[in-house]
C-alpha cells in the first residue's frame, strides 16, 4: 500500500513536498527513498524528536506545529502536499489547504472514505454538501483507490481512501467571505427548500434562472458562485 501511494504521488527530486502528519515515519521514510529532501509537520512533540534523530535537517525538514495553524502559504509556489489526515480534524483542515490553492500543485490525502465520497460527490447525490462545493470550486478531484482496514497499525474501525486534488487555475469569480456564507448558510438548512434556506429575495431567482423548489444539494458549485455574485452586487 505505502508504494502506491508513493507511485500515485509520483515524487521527483526537484519536488517541495510536505508531509502532513508523519506520525512515526512509515510514509516518512518511503517518500525519503524516492527524494534527497522532505518537509514535515507533525504537531507531537515525541513523535518530531523521534524523526529529527533519525534524518539530519538536509534531508528532513521538520515543523514541530499544529497543521490547522501552519501558513502553507509560506512554503513559495508549487508546493505538493501528501499525508494520513486525522479523521477528526480533516474536514477544517482541508478548507485550511484550499486557501492557499493559488500556491499549491497538488495534494494526495488518505481520508476517511465517507469524507473523500462527499469531497467528490455530484450535485443531486446523498454524499453532495457544503464539503463538496467548498472544495470543488477551487480543486479538480479524484479518488484513486481505496484502503483496507488492515493496512494500518492498529486498524481503524472505517475504511479509507487516497483522493487526489488539483487546484483549477481560475480564481473564484466571486468574494470569498460571501460564497462560503452562501454555501454554510444553504446546507445549515439542507431539507429545506431554497426559497426558506437561502436568503435571497424572489425576483433573484427569476434573473438567476433558479428554481426556489429546489434544495440545497441540487445546485452546482457553478449555481452557489452566481448566487454569491448576485449577492455581492446587492451589498455593494
Amino acid at each position: 500500500m505505502l508504494a502506491r501511494i508513493v507511485a500515485a504521488l509520483a515524487p521527483a527530486p526537484g519536488d517541495t513536498i510536505v508531509e502532513i502528519g508523519p506520525g512515526e515515519g512509515v510514509l516518512t521514510r518511503a517518500l525519503l527513498a524516492r527524494l534527497p529532501h522532505l518537509t514535515a509537520i507533525e504537531i507531537d512533540r515525541d513523535l518530531a524528536a523521534r524523526l529529527a534523530a533519525e534524518f539530519p535537517p538536509e534531508r528532513l525538514t521538520l515543523h514541530c506545529a499544529d497543521a490547522l495553524d501552519f501558513d502553507f502559504g509560506a512554503l513559495g509556489p508549487g508546493f505538493r502536499l501528501v499525508g494520513n489526515l486525522p479523521y477528526n480534524i480533516s474536514t477544517p483542515l482541508l478548507f485550511q489547504v484550499a486557501r492557499h490553492a493559488d500556491r499549491l500543485r497538488d495534494a494526495h490525502f488518505m481520508l476517511q472514505r465517507e469524507v473523500v465520497d462527499r469531497m467528490v460527490a455530484q450535485p443531486s447525490t446523498p454524499d453532495y454538501g457544503r464539503l463538496s462545493v467548498m472544495l470543488q470550486v477551487r480543486f479538480r478531484m479524484r479518488r484513486l483507490f481505496k484502503v483496507a482496514r488492515g493496512a494500518f497499525r492498529p486498524p481503524p474501525k472505517v475504511e479509507s481512501a487516497l483522493v487526489r486534488l488539483e487546484p483549477l487555475r481560475e480564481p473564484l469569480a466571486c468574494d470569498e467571505e460571501t460564497f462560503a456564507a452562501v454555501v454554510r448558510g444553504a446546507f445549515s438548512a439542507r431539507r429545506k427548500t431554497l426559497r426558506n434556506a437561502l436568503r435571497i429575495k424572489a425576483e433573484d431567482y427569476d434573473a438567476l434562472q433558479i428554481d426556489p423548489t429546489l434544495r440545497p444539494e441540487n445546485l452546482s458549485p457553478a449555481d452557489y458562485v452566481r448566487v454569491a455574485l448576485r449577492v455581492s452586487s446587492q451589498a455593494s
